[in-house]
């Protein structure tokens, strides 16, 4: 094989394609190697390790979809910022399925970045939800709650997770009705205090 530059980037681009095109578990980093033509070894200066390339895959799907949301979000407000993202998610997955699907395969706990990553992207859905008249605490809940919505719904629906006969279209769409009508529930309640 011929000598060529690499850097990080080149990598994680082409783990990610691969990941996409033939599902996560097709991504080695033999098969990366061969696809960028250089020798396994090589790429050991750029990621930390096959732990260390699913780390950064799932980075990148994190940068990925707090972008997709940010973007989704603008101009919108109440339900309808909150529909709009939910799509923004379900398609995220449906255009990156194999770098998705790596958000599940490296923990985040005691990882600053991360983390972070994870912090962004309620903090995204968190900020669309300025509209319903919640308090500080009660907005953070309901993010958290729009973020486990959306993850596990599209997490099935990649992974063929939803046998039944309905159509998917019309679940995701009960499902946004169910958030919606909760987070506006929400208004309507005094938000709890705890004494300690």
């Amino acid at each position: 094989m011929s000598r060529r530059t690499l850097d990080s980037k080149q990598v994680i681009d082409q783990a990610a394609t691969l990941a996409d095109q033939e599902g996560l578990d097709s991504v080695t980093l033999t098969r990366v190697a061969t696809q960028l033509g250089v020798r396994q070894p090589a790429l050991y200066r750029h990621v930390d390790g096959f732990d260390g390339l699913l780390r950064s895959l799932g980075l990148r799907a994190r940068e990925i979809l707090a972008h997709r949301l940010t973007d989704a979000a603008v101009g919108l407000a109440g339900d309808d910022a909150v529909r709009a993202m939910g799509a923004a998610w379900r398609q995220m997955v449906k255009d990156h399925p194999g770098l998705y699907a790596a958000t599940d395969r490296y923990p985040c706990a005691n990882d600053p970045e991360l983390e972070e990553a994870v912090e962004r992207v309620v903090k995204v859905l968190s900020q669309a939800l300025v509209a319903y008249k919640l308090g500080d605490d009660q907005r953070v809940h309901a993010a958290r709650s729009l973020r486990s919505a959306f993850h596990g719904f599209s997490h099935l629906e990649s992974g063929d997770g939803h046998p039944h006969p309905q159509n998917l279209d019309d679940s995701f769409d009960h499902l946004l009705d169910l958030l919606c009508a909760g987070i506006s529930r929400l208004e309507t309640s005094p938000q709890q205090t705890v004494s300690v």
